[in-house]
C-alpha cells in the first residue's frame, strides 16, 4: 500500500465505542485491579494510550520499531543525547539547527561529551574526526539552514564500520520523502511542531529507534526525565500524519516554483533548494528523497543585515516567523533568529550570512508567494534598478 493509506489505515478504530479516531485519553493514572495489575498503563508520564497511538505510527512511518514522543523537538534530541555519558565523543555537521548546536556545547559539554563539527558532505572528513571516543555521528540531511544534502547511505556505511550510532534529523524531509533507517540510520528525530503538527499550533518531538533495545534505552530516559508529550497534543501530531503526505507533496510543489523563481532574479545572490539541478547535492537528494521538500533558502546580492531586515519586513504573505512546516508560509533570518545562537564567529562556517534568508514554503498558491517576493524585492531597489548586480548562483564557498 502507499505511505498514506498505509498510514491511516494503521490508527485503530476505538474498541470500546467504534469511534473513528482516536479518543484523547486525558488521564493522569489508571485504575489498577490488583496491587502491581493494571491493563498496561498505571501512569500518563509511562505511558498514555492515545500517545501510544501515535508512537506507534511514528515508528511505523519511519521503518523503525520504536517510537517515543517528547514535549519538544529539544526535548527529543535531549533524550537521544543522553544515551552518552561523560568521555564520550559526538560527531556533527557545521551547518545544523541553533538550539542542536548550542545542546551539545554549552548543556553536554558541562557533561563531559565533546564535539566535532565537520562537513558531513566529505566522507574522509567523518573518517579522519572519528576517536576511540566517538559514540555518535549527528546528521541533518537537508541540513538546516543552508539544506545540504548528506549522503546517508554513505556515512551509515562509516559508522556501521566504527559501531557508531548514527542519528538523523528527519524534520527537514519527514517520513514521506526520506526514510533514514532504511538507508542505515540507528535513530531518527522530528520536531513535530513543524511538517508533522502542520498547523503551527503543537510543539512536539519525537524519537525513533531501529532496533528495540535502542528503542528501549530511549523510552527509559522517556519515562526517567518525564518531557512526555500530552495526550491532546498526541491526538494533534495523529491527526497531522493523516494528511502529512498531501501537504508535503504541495509544500515541495510550490517550493520548487519559488526556487526557480529566485534563481532567475538579479537580486539574488545564491539559492538554495536541493530540487534545482545545479545545486550540489541535487543527485544524492534525488536518490534518497521522494520529495526534494518546503524550505527554500536565499542570499541577497546585497548581502548585510540592512537589505535582509528590510527584505523580511516587506514581504505580506511570508510572514517574518520561527519555524516552518506549516500551512501558513513564513520568512526567517537566521543570523538573528533560529541561528541566534551559534556565534557570530562560527556563523560563515555554518554557512550563515547576514544577507542569508529561509523560507518556509506553505499552503498558499505559488504564484501568489511568487508576486509576495516580487513586491518585496522592489524596496531593495533604487529608481528601478539593483543596489547590485546578480552574482552566480550556487558557486562553491
Amino acid at each position: 500500500m502507499s505511505f498514506t493509506t498505509d498510514l491511516i489505515h494503521s490508527i485503530p478504530v476505538d474498541e470500546t465505542t467504534g469511534a473513528i479516531s482516536v479518543p484523547i485519553y486525558q488521564t493522569t493514572t489508571f485504575v489498577h485491579s490488583s496491587p502491581g495489575v493494571h491493563q498496561g498503563y498505571d501512569y500518563t508520564r509511562s505511558g498514555n494510550p492515545t500517545r501510544k497511538v501515535l508512537e506507534d505510527l511514528i515508528a511505523r512511518a519511519e521503518s523503525g520499531t520504536t517510537g517515543a514522543a517528547f514535549a519538544s523537538g529539544m526535548a527529543a534530541i535531549d533524550a537521544v543525547l543522553k544515551l552518552l555519558k561523560a568521555g564520550d565523543h559526538v560527531i556533527a555537521g557545521t551547518d545544523i539547527y541553533g538550539g542542536t548546536y548550542r545542546l551539545l556545547t554549552t548543556i553536554f559539554k558541562n557533561f563531559g561529551v565533546t564535539t566535532t563539527f565537520v562537513d558531513l558532505e566529505n566522507e574522509d572528513e567523518i573518517a579522519a574526526a572519528i576517536t576511540p571516543a566517538t559514540r555518535l555521528v549527528w546528521v541533518e540531511t537537508p541540513t538546516n539552514p543552508s539544506l545540504k544534502i548528506v549522503n546517508l547511505r554513505a556515512v551509515a556505511a562509516i559508522t556501521k564500520a566504527h559501531g557508531i550510532l548514527l542519528c538523523v534529523d528527519n524534520t527537514f524531509a519527514t517520513p514521506v520523502a526520506q526514510r533514514p533507517i532504511e538507508l542505515g540510520a540507528d535513530l531518527v528525530v522530528h520536531s513535530a511542531t513543524k511538517y508533522i503538527g502542520g498547523h503551527s499550533d503543537v510543539i512536539a518531538g519525537l524519537v525513533v529507534a531501529a532496533t528495540e533495545e535502542l528503542g528501549k534505552e530511549i523510552l527509559f530516559v522517556q519515562n526517567a526525565s518525564g518531557a512526555v508529550l500530552s495526550p491532546i497534543e498526541s491526538w494533534l501530531l495523529i491527526r497531522g500524519l493523516e494528511t502529512l503526505e498531501l501537504r508535503f507533496k504541495q509544500h515541495a510543489h510550490s517550493a520548487q516554483h519559488i526556487a526557480e523563481f529566485l534563481q532567475a532574479q538579479e537580486w539574488v545572490k545564491e539559492v538554495y533548494y536541493p530540487g534545482l539541478a545545479n545545486h550540489p547535492g541535487h543527485a544524492v537528494a534525488a536518490a534518497q528523497q521522494s520529495y526534494f521538500g518546503g524550505i527554500v533558502s536565499f542570499r541577497l546580492c546585497e548581502d548585510y543585515f540592512a537589505a535582509a531586515k528590510q527584505f523580511a519586513t516587506s514581504t505580506k504573505l511570508f510572514k517574518l516567523a520561527e519555524s516552518l512546516g506549516g500551512v501558513k508560509s513564513l520568512i526567517a533570518h537566521p543570523a538573528t533568529m533560529t541561528h541566534a545562537s551559534i556565534p557570530k564567529e562560527r556563523h560563515i562556517d555554518f554557512g550563515i550570512t547576514d544577507g542569508l534568508l529561509r523560507l518556509s514554503v506553505g499552503l498558499e498558491a505559488a504564484a501568489d508567494l511568487i508576486a509576495d517576493l516580487q513586491q518585496a524585492a522592489q524596496t531593495l531597489t533604487t529608481a528601478g534598478r539593483p543596489a547590485l548586480h546578480r552574482k552566480p548562483v550556487l558557486q562553491p564557498n
